[in-house]
């Protein structure tokens, strides 16, 4: 059997991965040979857009030391981790789609030389209007938001996305990317 292809989405935060995401969710939600990723992080569960697990610090690190991650890392105040299932799920010949960390991508292709990367990018200005339609940052955290985006750009060669468009064009372009080539059941 073959296994499947470990999508790790990154882009800077107000780019609109977790849009994408739940927008490719649904379109595929009938495919059984693709599975999104919850994460796992220190968060409310109802904080941002993000479909995940909400865990205490405590139940966290209590994970961690399980070994229940297959990646984990801190990012922003919150820890984030992907639950080893994705390994059961990938040799399964499933392609698993997850929401990754820039700062944690060299070491999800350590673990995981065949992860297939995908850039989620967008222009500053639209950036710069997403972050402030959230109300959830003062001004300079925007400035800094959108310097520290400007520092991360997909390498040349690698799978980008441009979300500066309607969410249907730039999400079908993600499902076209996701979707594996010949529809099997995962077993």
């Amino acid at each position: 059997m073959v296994n499947g292809i470990l999508f790790y989405v990154i882009g800077p935060s107000g780019s609109g991965k977790d849009s994408l995401m739940t927008y490719a969710r649904a379109q595929l939600a009938g495919n059984p040979k693709v599975v999104f990723a919850h994460r796992y992080i220190t968060r409310a569960a109802n904080a941002g857009g993000e479909n995940h697990v909400a865990l205490t610090e405590q139940e966290f690190k209590s994970r961690q030391q399980a070994g229940l991650f297959a990646m984990h890392w801190h990012s922003h105040g919150c820890y984030y981790g992907v639950g080893k299932e994705i390994n059961m799920w990938l040799a399964k010949g499933c392609n698993v789609v997850m929401n990754g960390s820039r700062e944690h991508l060299q070491y999800a292709r350590a673990d995981y030389p065949e992860l297939h990367p995908v850039w989620i990018e967008v222009s500053q200005t639209v950036l710069a209007e997403r972050l402030r339609a959230r109300n959830r940052e003062s001004e300079n955290e925007i400035q800094q938001r959108l310097l520290r985006a400007a520092a991360y750009r997909a390498p040349v060669g690698e799978m980008v996305i441009a979300n500066d468009g309607t969410l249907e064009l730039t999400g079908e372009q993600l499902v076209k990317l996701i979707s594996p080539k010949v529809i099997a059941v995962c077993a």
